[in-house]
């Protein structure tokens, strides 16, 4: 696969390019139902506002690195991001896209695991990592959710774990844009046609494909009357359960392209 271009990095000590602008009131967070602050009271929410940084970054910037000290926790309120290791020989594996909901920066140990860099412009709520900290220990509800959402997000890291080792370039697509579709219905946002944020590269490299063979599936799909593809990359679903079958692996339903 082509290189990647490499990350913009800040020039300050911060853990990345990250533009503080004027924080927004919690309440009004267009994502609050379906974040981690969901279940805090207007009091509660005052508290967590007056140690976040609302923070906006442009396509490409890193979130952080991996390696980074993690001195931050983030949740996103505004675009895309896409979180991924780099093996030795230079190669990438992405492992997940975060929306707007999705929390980010959990460490077990005091670096972060991965790098986290925004698929377009990014809105996050930016946490120095000891004072939330402290927080969840006073609102030990606001934990249980953070816990929740931790479980959430290990179901989703065994699905990946199916997709790259068990599944054919065809079920790997059906059951990318079935994910991608019940995340939407989970952020309470409109779920069909389906909005695809990452190119083609970084779709096969969440997936364990190649461009090309991306590509061809895409296509085969397309032939087969299953999605159609709208502006701006985004895919709309003709037949719901006809991509539901193929997820599952239903080998008549049309030619499977190799990998």
């Amino acid at each position: 696969m082509p290189a990647h271009a490499p990350l913009r990095r800040p020039a300050d000590d911060a853990p990345a390019a990250l533009d503080a602008v004027e924080c927004q009131p919690c309440a009004t967070c267009e994502v609050r139902a379906v974040s981690v602050c969901s279940v805090l009271s207007p009091d509660e929410l005052e508290r967590l506002a007056a140690i976040l940084v609302d923070t906006h970054l442009d396509t490409g910037s890193a979130i952080f690195s991996e390696g980074d000290d993690a001195v931050s926790l983030f949740n996103v309120t505004g675009g895309s991001v896409k979180l991924y290791k780099l093996l030795s020989d230079g190669r990438r594996q992405i492992t997940g896209f975060l929306f707007p909901g999705d929390f980010l920066g959990l460490a077990v140990r005091d670096r972060y695991g991965y790098t986290a860099e925004a698929l377009e412009p990014v809105r996050l709520c930016r946490f120095p990592r000891g004072k939330l900290e402290q927080l969840m220990h006073e609102f030990p509800h606001m934990k249980d959710r953070l816990f929740a959402m931790a479980s959430n997000e290990l179901l989703a890291a065994q699905d990946q774990m199916l997709l790259l080792g068990r599944k054919t370039a065809r079920e790997k697509i059906a059951s990318f844009l079935l994910q991608l579709q019940r995340g939407a219905k989970r952020r309470l946002q409109p779920d069909n046609p389906i909005r695809l944020p990452m190119g083609r590269n970084d779709i096969a490299d969440f997936l364990g494909l190649t461009t090309e063979t991306v590509s061809r599936t895409v296509s085969a799909l397309k032939r087969a009357g299953v999605i159609r593809l709208r502006e701006g990359g985004n895919v709309e679903i003709r037949d719901q359960e006809g991509l539901r079958i193929m997820a599952e692996g239903d080998v008549h339903s049309f030619e499977q392209p190799s990998h």
